[in-house]
């Protein structure tokens, strides 16, 4: 049932490649925990527009509070801003 669950989206090629380790996601649940939230998914997905939409939508079908991290950094090759729109339209 939507809304019944929070989740954490990790953006970034870096990520999955292992050249990061996904310390924010950490932090994140970390601190929502710390709250009393409770984060029972989370998920990692490259920089590919395509990908992320589909875990953005896949995430946003199962809840109303999905957090991102990654992304929308300095980086040329970054695509979370431009997939979020699309997604939003």
């Amino acid at each position: 049932c939507p809304g019944d669950e929070d989740e954490v989206v990790a953006i970034g090629d870096e990520l999955l490649s292992g050249a990061r380790v996904n310390t924010n996601a950490t932090w994140i649940g970390e601190q929502l925990t710390a709250v009393g939230v409770e984060v029972v998914r989370g998920s990692v997905v490259g920089d590919d527009p395509d990908a992320i939409v589909d875990a953005l939508r896949t995430a946003l079908a199962r809840t109303d509070v999905v957090l991102t991290t990654g992304g929308l950094g300095p980086t040329n090759d970054d695509r979370t801003f431009e997939s979020v729109a699309q997604l939003l339209g």
